[in-house]
């Protein structure tokens, strides 16, 4: 599963640890079925309840092309600048994943609360596609 370190054992760390959550629910493929999640909780907002963290949803829509993470990085407005959504808490935690996206060389797009996160999973718009910060807006509203 891919919590399974985690959703078993509460992290060791402090309550105000930024937790980012990279991950897409895949019960076909590696997960197996989560009753809360398929009953319609954002996956984000399981994994928040099951590691007792406050949880930032980033990086999941690159997921199939991460080497992009490394080679596609581009400087502040630069005019091929991809955009990342990132759904949580309005607050310090998704401010710091912001300046992390930024620090990467992509744009980061405020997606809203952990709760609209399912609007950046596999199968949205917005999944594994190389937009800027319009298009992800664009991509998100259609989810």
């Amino acid at each position: 599963m891919f919590l399974a370190g985690i959703a078993h054992n509460r992290l060791n760390v402090p309550k105000d640890t930024v937790v980012v959550d990279t991950g897409n629910y895949c019960p076909r493929q590696r997960d197996g079925r989560v009753t809360e999640i398929e009953a319609g909780l954002p996956e984000s907002r399981w994994v928040e309840q099951k590691i007792g963290h406050p949880v930032v949803k980033a990086f999941n829509n690159i997921y199939v092309y991460a080497k992009h993470l490394n080679d596609l990085g581009r400087p502040k407005g630069a005019a091929d600048r991809i955009a990342l959504p990132i759904a949580g808490r309005q607050s310090q935690s998704e401010g710091i994943v912001l300046r992390l996206v930024d620090e990467l060389g992509f744009d980061g797009v405020d997606a809203s609360r952990l709760d609209e996160s399912w609007r950046q999973q596999p199968g949205t718009s917005v999944c594994a596609q190389d937009f800027d910060a319009a298009g992800v807006h664009r991509a998100l509203e259609q989810a």
